[in-house]
């Protein structure tokens, strides 16, 4: 039995939300909606640029209205971008109406994906053990996830594998 609720994904930063997500859209035949790329279209600059010329504040706005937008009224994979989750209406929204997928990484294997990545405005400016600080803090948050699934040691296809047996047992 396939789920009616959307498949949303949370995590850090260079977790695979889009990576994940875009395999498991297309091997559900369900669509795929990745969060910052459609924040990107809507503004016409990357997340970078944004974050620089509108400040965070403007992006999180931006953010919530979109993601809460595309929550409520479309159907399908959905990948937030890391600090979606942080917001409160945006959780909410997650936990009460959609399957919640955590993809979690041992910290050290996150901060190799991220502190080098120029298109990742928290990564450019913090050092490694500041975003270790940021990973800590946010896993408290992504753990409120309904599934939390523990990617390290995991090929892509075993993870989505994973994400596919929970949602056609739902």
């Amino acid at each position: 039995m396939k789920s009616k609720k959307n498949l949303v994904f949370v995590g850090m930063m260079g977790c695979g939300k889009s990576t994940i997500g875009s395999m498991i859209s297309k091997k559900l035949n369900l669509n795929f909606f990745d969060i910052d790329q459609l924040i990107e279209n809507n503004l016409k600059m990357n997340v970078s640029k944004i974050f620089e010329i509108r400040g965070e504040n403007f992006f999180r706005d931006v953010e919530k209205k979109i993601t809460l937008d595309i929550l409520k009224n479309k159907k399908g994979v959905i990948a937030l971008g890391g600090g979606a989750f942080i917001t409160r209406a945006i959780k909410n929204e997650v936990l009460e109406n959609h399957l919640s997928f955590w993809l979690d990484w041992n910290i050290d294997t996150l901060v190799n994906r991220i502190k080098n990545s120029k298109k990742r405005p928290l990564a450019v400016n913090s050092s490694k053990n500041e975003l270790k600080e940021i990973i800590k803090k946010r896993s408290i948050i992504y753990s409120k996830a309904l599934y939390k699934i523990d990617c390290e040691n995991f090929t892509k296809q075993q993870i989505a594998k994973k994400i596919i047996d929970i949602y056609e047992a739902n």
